[in-house]
């Protein structure tokens, strides 16, 4: 891998799975620091000793507190913590939950460890990983919503802000926002942290659904 985190995280109730996913993980992530946790409770009180991870992957259906309600503690906890649900549901309303709540990606416990591996990747590039059959549910589930306002909204973006909101929408990383564009990656770092200020989102992921649903770039 290109990007490996140094501390990595998983939140996972199922000790088998747990286990079986970390040996696959560690042989692409040599020098990545392992943590695992068989719930929620126990990630956050090990916030006391332990450094908070660049990535973490989080179940939902969690004994104790569940990954979704769960998801503000750990987020106010590691603020700069790339969070990736990792979890059996696929239904419409936990997917669209996990994203507007702060999800960095969503995934599905059926994908393999590699495309497990690139998801850490391209999550920490700036990326929004989702599988196929993720990204289809939330698109379906865009298209019953009715808009939360005007459609066509500008949010008061400049002309750059939509180009690369544009380039968000349709999946393009930092690096390649900023070669289509021709200008300097912290240049679309820059502008892409004023477009999560102005939509009140703090996640790629976030504002792609806002985006979506309510018809901003129309």
């Amino acid at each position: 891998m290109k990007s490996s985190p140094s501390v990595l995280w998983v939140i996972e109730d199922n000790a088998t799975f747990r286990r079986t996913l970390i040996r696959g993980l560690e042989r692409r992530m040599e020098e990545t620091a392992f943590h695992d946790f068989g719930s929620l409770e126990a990630a956050l009180q090990a916030f006391e000793t332990l450094p908070a991870p660049q990535v973490c992957l989080l179940d939902i259906g969690l004994p104790g507190k569940d990954g979704l309600s769960g998801m503000p503690l750990l987020r106010e906890a590691a603020p700069d913590t790339h969070i990736i649900i990792l979890t059996a549901f696929e239904d419409e309303a936990k997917i669209f939950a996990a994203i507007s709540g702060g999800a960095h990606g969503y995934l599905l416990k059926t994908a393999p460890v590699v495309q497990i591996a690139e998801a850490i990747e391209e999550v920490q590039s700036g990326g929004s990983p989702l599988t196929p059959r993720v990204a289809r549910k939330l698109l379906e589930h865009f298209a019953q919503l009715p808009p939360k306002a005007p459609r066509g909204e500008s949010y008061d973006l400049k002309d750059r802000e939509r180009d690369i909101l544009r380039l968000i929408v349709e999946g393009l990383l930092k690096k390649e926002i900023a070669d289509r564009l021709d200008v300097g990656i912290h240049t679309v770092d820059t502008h892409m942290r004023t477009i999560y200020r102005k939509l009140q989102v703090t996640t790629r992921a976030a504002a792609v659904a806002k985006t979506l649903q309510q018809g901003i770039l129309d």
